[in-house]
């Protein structure tokens, strides 16, 4: 069949050009519709947009009805942000994981003038990627036992709100909370760096990525617009594919902005290069922090680190345990991360948190949050509001102020151990003299009650799931025990009934005499935390189980660098082995251990020498050089040249029926 030769594309028809005002663009959006907001408070903020239909509402009185969708509220408490979608009659309800700096939001969310839902932030970003992947919703542990819980509200703020969003399932004999996916997802406003006409976009100058690309494919397969706001535009063509974030096919508009002060890297920083990975800062610009109550906690906090160790640190108090580990030297040896999707370098506090100085990697939000719901972190470090003798903690909700959960659930629930961080009261009472806490008198709130106000942290969850808790204040440190909250420690100078027992709304469990906090934190000097960190016991470095006849021998950290330390060495793990008085399976950990290069010949002969009192010996590193390094080595010497990469895996080579691996 022959084609009309008018419909058909000619050289001279003019290729689609997205890009369009923002006025323009907000004029295709309805009444009543579903609109998802990206950011984190100012980071990854469309303001340009979110004026534009401000303007628009103001000038009309549409579009009104307006539910709001997002993972953070944007704002800062002044005239930036979601402030100004809160005019009268502009919005319907609001659906998001923070409150917390949007205070317009949170008047309207507490008094009722609108519904509203308050979900972990993790849920709310991985339920926006499942939602434009065609799924029912989201099913997951996160959030059992706390108000998100149906049985506990089900993340309703308000009696107008009632529809459940949350389900409580069970499967194989567990319980499970099941999140409905949103019906409807009309508009999106997305920001990016660099965008083509054909609405490819980049994000080369933003701090974080965000769950940019997940909103974009729920609001364009829901049949949603997707518009996105941008601080330049290239030639069509010339964007790298591997550099574009959001895809131009799934792109309506693009808006480029009007003024840099719309467009800001964060709310505190106009752009800077070592949050965005364009260059990595030097850190000897990182000033000590003074003394007072807030360094107390964070460097008690700070005894908890161990090397090479994955970590989140909220924000608030928390932040400071960044600044003691850059103060001290040890940064190098952690891994510290923040939700949003950060992973290594140093994150930042204040009006630039959630992002990082030299990050090692830029993840999307909802896989971040896959990665601590799955049990990626192996300490959380975050803020405490109120605590009870229950273990419970709540920072979401206190009286008129609704703050949110945050990822605060997320990644308290799913740590393999978790330390709440705050000052005693409110405000705290409290100064550090002479190398002890003095105390004064005052107004205050109590922080320790007898029932929180809300259940963001489940104690009763976390011993369930036998996850280790402690509760540091500069006055005192709990921990979390079957029996509830016990007092382990008091500062120096601190009067246990006065300053401790007479303001706490439980009773805890008190063991004999606490002891006293580590003096070191009280002093205006180093507490030398690199040498605990990567020091260890000699006598920690062995060990036996009888049970599977293993010796477990821990070379980590480690530097041999004459023959005399080798010798001493050598002699002493002789020794030790011989103690046992039979051969044995052994199991050595190399990590960060570091030998001479003229040292290695030696090292393999003092290995063979040894192998006598082997059944079988199962070697593990998590460096890949020194792996190939001394596999060379005992190949040549006729050893078994492999070395494993975890604990586990040597342990499961390492067994009594495993033929020697001498």
């Amino acid at each position: 069949m022959a084609i009309d030769p008018v419909l058909m594309p000619t050289a001279t028809t003019p290729i689609r050009d997205k890009v369009v005002t923002a006025a323009e663009a907000v004029r295709l959006i309805r009444d009543g519709d579903f609109l998802v907001v990206e950011g984190f408070a100012g980071q990854g903020f469309a303001e340009e947009l979110v004026l534009a239909l401000e303007e628009r509402f103001l000038h009309s009185g549409a579009p009104g009805g307006l539910s709001l969708v997002f993972t953070v509220a944007q704002g800062d408490g002044g005239d930036r942000g979601l402030v100004h979608l809160c005019h009268d009659g502009m919005l319907a309800r609001s659906m998001g994981g923070h409150y917390g700096m949007a205070p317009a939001l949170q008047k309207l969310a507490i008094s009722g003038a609108i519904e509203a839902y308050n979900l972990p932030q993790g849920v709310i970003a991985q339920l926006i990627r499942d939602t434009g992947a065609g799924k029912p919703g989201l099913l997951t542990h996160v959030g059992l036992g706390t108000f998100a819980d149906p049985r506990h509200g089900g993340g309703k703020v308000n009696d107008r709100t009632t529809d459940d969003r949350v389900t409580l399932m069970e499967i194989d004999d567990r319980e499970y909370l099941f999140y409905k996916a949103f019906e409807r997802l009309d508009v999106a406003f997305l920001r990016g760096t660099t965008a083509d006409p054909a609405g490819n976009v980049t994000m080369e100058k933003e701090a974080l990525t965000l769950e940019a690309l997940e909103v974009a494919i729920a609001v364009h397969n829901r049949g949603g617009l997707v518009i996105v706001q941008v601080e330049r535009i290239a030639e069509r063509g010339s964007l790298h594919p591997r550099d574009v974030k959001i895809p131009g096919v799934l792109v309506d508009c693009v808006v480029l902005v009007s003024s840099g002060a719309r467009h800001t890297q964060t709310w505190a920083s106009q752009y800077n290069p070592a949050m965005s990975g364009e260059i990595r800062q030097p850190m000897n610009w990182v000033e000590p922090m003074e003394l007072n109550p807030r360094k107390v906690i964070a460097r008690r906090a700070a005894l908890e680190l161990h090397p090479n160790s994955v970590v989140n640190l909220g924000i608030g108090v928390p932040e400071g345990v960044a600044a003691v580990a850059a103060e001290e030297g040890i940064l190098e040896y952690l891994t510290l991360t923040a939700e949003p999707g950060v992973i290594g370098g140093m994150p930042t506090g204040g009006l630039d948190f959630g992002s990082a100085i030299n990050a090692d990697a830029i993840l999307a939000q909802p896989s971040q949050f896959d990665f601590y719901d799955g049990g990626g972190l192996d300490a959380a470090f975050l803020g405490m509001a109120q605590a009870d003798g229950a273990g419970n903690v709540n920072v979401s909700r206190f009286g008129p102020r609704l703050a949110g959960a945050g990822g605060f659930i997320n990644i308290s629930q799913n740590s393999k151990a978790v330390y709440f961080l705050g000052t005693f009261l409110a405000p705290s009472r409290s100064a550090v003299v002479d190398g002890q806490i003095r105390t004064s008198d005052g107004p205050a709130a109590p922080k320790f009650v007898a029932a929180v106000d809300q259940r963001t942290f489940s104690g009763e969850y976390a011993r369930r799931s036998g996850q280790p808790v402690m509760y540091i204040t500069e006055r005192c440190v709990f921990v979390l025990t079957e029996q509830g909250m016990q007092l382990t420690e008091i500062a120096p100078g601190i009067d246990l009934q006065t300053d401790v027992l007479d303001l706490l709304g439980f009773e805890p469990i008190i063991d004999g005499t606490p002891a006293t906090m580590d003096p070191r934190i009280f002093r205006d000097e180093p507490l030398g935390l690199r040498d605990d960190l990567l020091t260890i016991p000699l006598d920690a470095r062995f060990s036996y189980d009888e049970t599977r006849n293993l010796f477990f021998l821990n070379l980590e950290g480690v530097v041999v660098r004459t023959e005399a330390e080798l010798a001493l060495a050598v002699a002493e793990i002789d020794r030790r082995v011989t103690e046992v008085g039979h051969t044995v399976n052994m199991v050595i950990n190399y990590d960060n251990f570091i030998i001479a290069p003229d040292l290695v010949d030696s090292f393999a002969a003092s290995v063979r020498g040894l192998s006598r009192h082997y059944e079988s010996v199962t070697r593990y590193t998590t460096s890949a050089f020194l792996r190939l390094k001394l596999a060379d080595h005992l190949a040549d010497r006729g050893l078994s040249p492999h070395l494993f990469e975890s604990r586990s895996e040597a342990m499961a080579a390492s067994t009594p029926s495993t033929p020697s691996a001498s």
